[in-house]
């Protein structure tokens, strides 16, 4: 088997500079931990969570998943001069850039790289550590509208 390019690590240090939040269409996938890390630190139910902060979108398979809104400028929902739920974000956020299609080749994390001013300088991870983020990345799957519906029927009143 071939090693991958990053054997010997690749350096990433977030800017904050907010690309990976916004300025272009996309989508936050939300699977059911990511959900129900959100709807605690907001103290709010799955129901009203899903409401205020969250769209329906189309998958494979023909799935239905749940994704959280963009604003107009396409910027995230949860974004706000930084994330306002930083340490409950996502697990799609906190594993960028060690995205399994960015990592799969140097090509490809050079372009990506051209917008995302963090990657190639500051703190250099190890390749386990991205072998285990990228891992992370891939099993992370999004909840579908049934399994949200599911979730509010066990619990009616919030």
């Amino acid at each position: 088997m071939e090693e991958p390019f990053y054997k010997n690590g690749l350096k990433f240090s977030c800017q904050r500079c907010s690309f990976c939040c916004g300025h272009s269409p996309g989508f936050v996938y939300l699977s059911k931990k990511d959900l129900l890390s959100l709807c605690n630190f907001f103290k709010i139910c799955v129901k009203d969570f899903v409401k205020k902060y969250c769209r329906w979108a189309g998958y494979y398979e023909g799935k239905t998943v749940l994704a959280l809104i963009e604003k107009k400028n396409y910027d995230c929902i949860l974004w706000n001069k930084g994330c306002s739920a930083y340490s409950a974000r996502p697990l799609q956020c906190s594993t960028y850039p060690f995205w399994s299609w960015i990592v799969q080749d140097r090509k490809t994390w050079d372009e990506i790289a051209k917008e995302c001013p963090g990657m190639n300088v500051g703190q250099i991870w190890d390749a386990e550590f991205i072998e285990k983020t990228k891992s992370e990345y891939e099993k992370n799957v999004p909840i579908t509208k049934e399994e949200v519906e599911e979730l509010c029927a066990q619990n009616p009143s919030g």
